[in-house]
């Protein structure tokens, strides 16, 4: 069977969101359905979706009854027989859930977050979807037991990893020489946007004491974000300046990763990260708080060690237990990487959205 899919983005920004949006347009283009991106101007997703040849459907978007939007992309789902509207944040979830009923096609909407969402008579958006998708157990949990989603009504489909291209295309060793790092260094990474719910303070003041403890220790951070100034300034007042890089926005994630001795996770709140599939995939030993779907990835003692959230001293002894056992890393990074193959491809991913989408076009 063959779909015809529209994906609205209303984010302009660049991340674990919009890379699964971006990975997911990509497969099924490959799989022979036909799919079109409808987002802001500005979007970042537009510019990668267009270099990846996928057509990009430009709209305000400026909010969520916007007749600007709402008008032509119904419009357009009538003319291109879309059979599909799949939205991805809160605006468009609203422009989205209007344009289907207009253009009478089916509506799923995909829930990156790990955020209640109520059903209420002025949040009636929440009853339109003909399907909504979770990216982790945990929240499609969460809206069943705890949000009165129907639990016909939501699948779990976890991000997946492309086994195939996310691989280091550099070595080890060089890698590490053009950060700095001598072989001695044991090179914590972070990875994810510079803002709160990913709790780098958290992260600084837990290095902070493993560097007492550990001199040759290096906390690398990849990402921006609008607290990147707030964090350097956090680090350099922690005396950390010469063991803290933060290295900004990052295409060669995969070689960072093959570059350093463990990733980290300190967020609060999570979805599934796909920091942490990719991570396992690569073999990289891996300390994370215990938040939301992280536990479905990180199965402690197997394929990573799991902490509890804001808990600056279990980080800290997570990552010096990491640092001290060598036959821990070895162990976790071989698990780790079977768990991810199994469970978290983008094939497993493509494969569970046909089947979604061929249930809802049989059963609605």
């Amino acid at each position: 069977m063959t779909f015809r899919i529209v994906h609205t983005e209303w984010s302009d920004g660049w991340g674990g969101q919009e890379r699964r949006i971006l990975a997911e347009m990509i497969e099924m283009l490959a799989r022979g359905h036909h799919v079109w991106l409808a987002t802001r101007a500005d979007a970042q997703l537009a510019t990668r979706a267009k270099a990846a040849g996928i057509p990009v459907l430009v709209f305000p978007f400026s909010g969520k009854f916007d007749l600007r939007t709402i008008i032509p992309l119904a419009a357009f789902c009538r003319t291109n027989a879309v059979g599909i509207l799949n939205t991805h944040s809160g605006i468009d979830a609203w422009i989205g859930g209007f344009a289907s009923l207009l253009a009478r096609c089916h509506l799923v909407r995909t829930r990156h977050l790990n955020l209640p969402l109520h059903r209420r008579w002025y949040n009636f958006v929440h009853y339109l979807a003909d399907h909504t998708v979770t990216c982790g157990e945990v929240m499609r949990e969460n809206l069943v037991k705890h949000c009165g989603f129907p639990e016909s009504q939501v699948t779990s489909i976890p991000t997946g990893v492309d086994l195939k291209s996310f691989k280091a295309r550099r070595n080890r060793e060089s890698v590490r020489c053009e950060l700095g790092l001598d072989p001695h260094h044991f090179a914590v990474l972070m990875v994810g946007v510079i803002r709160a719910v990913k709790r780098h303070e958290v992260a600084l003041r837990a290095f902070s004491v493993l560097h007492k403890q550990l001199p040759n220790a290096r906390l690398l951070l990849a990402g921006e974000g609008p607290m990147r100034q707030g964090m350097e300034e956090l680090a350099q007042s922690l005396g950390l300046q010469d063991a803290v890089q933060f290295l900004g926005h990052r295409e060669d994630i995969p070689d960072l990763m093959s570059a350093a001795d463990c990733l980290l996770l300190t967020s609060r709140s999570e979805g599934v990260p796909q920091v942490l599939t990719q991570g396992l995939y690569c073999g990289i030993p891996t300390v994370a708080t215990a938040v939301g779907g992280v536990p479905e990835v990180i199965l402690h003692e197997k394929t990573g060690l799991l902490v509890p959230a804001e808990d600056v001293n279990g980080i800290t002894a997570a990552l010096l237990r990491l640092h001290s056992d060598q036959a821990l890393r070895i162990r976790l990074a071989a698990t780790g990487k079977a768990h991810v193959a199994e469970k978290f491809s983008l094939e497993a991913m493509a494969n569970a959205t046909e089947r979604l989408y061929e249930n809802i076009e049989a059963t609605h």
